[in-house]
């Protein structure tokens, strides 16, 4: 029985782990290394049951799944870490969201011409950064997306967000990252991030992103 609660308090102290505070609303919020210690604990502690067929193989898979798990979470918060650095004061935005996919969101005023998917050569060195790090970190899909504002035809605007989000992904890819990582897709204006009345909401809108998914 001393083994069982022991076993059940240790997914527990895996789980509650994942709680940390958000340094900007001082809100809990749960972190993606703990959050995969806590799953590599129970799905360990579940796998050690059944080859273990006892409560000793409980622990011993919950403690290995607790570490592997743990391991995944590091190396993508590494990422993210690194990330940040790079970008700051840049005027590329990164966002974590709540399903733990890395949001780069890069304003289109900064990166391309009006009316242009050629990438101004003074964006160059951001995206070399980005570059660099999306290799050393290759277990990760990129999703590059365009976006425009609501100025124009339909046709031109799909056009062209998928002429910018081809070229962000061709560059990232010349610049050493596997193509076999990247798509590229252009959503013209059907995702607005602000409102397209006003000139600032539409600035905000002209924009390309880049996701960061974790293939773990």
């Amino acid at each position: 029985m001393t083994k069982k609660l022991l076993a059940a308090a240790l997914i527990i102290t895996a789980l509650s782990a994942c709680q940390s505070t958000n340094p900007y609303t001082r809100e809990g919020q749960f972190n993606k290394t703990s959050k995969y210690a806590a799953g590599g604990a129970v799905v360990g502690a579940v796998a050690g049951q059944v080859i273990g067929k006892d409560t000793e193989g409980t622990l011993t898979g919950a403690a290995a799944g607790t570490a592997l798990g743990a391991g995944l979470g590091y190396y993508f918060d590494r990422q993210e870490a690194a990330l940040r650095q790079e970008l700051e004061r840049t005027g590329v935005s990164l966002r974590r969201t709540a399903d733990n996919t890395l949001e780069l969101v890069m304003p289109g005023n900064l990166t391309f011409r009006t009316g242009s998917s050629d990438i101004n050569s003074g964006f160059y060195d951001v995206l070399d950064s980005v570059a660099t790090i999306l290799v050393e970190y290759k277990d990760t899909t990129i999703f590059v997306s365009g976006h425009t504002d609501n100025t124009g035809s339909l046709a031109t605007n799909q056009r062209l967000s998928q002429e910018r989000a081809n070229s962000v992904g061709r560059y990232l890819s010349s610049r050493g990252v596997l193509s076999s990582r990247i798509s590229s897709q252009g959503f013209d204006y059907q995702f607005p991030i602000a409102s397209n009345s006003t000139a600032s909401g539409r600035e905000q809108n002209r924009r390309v992103e880049i996701e960061i998914t974790g293939t773990n």
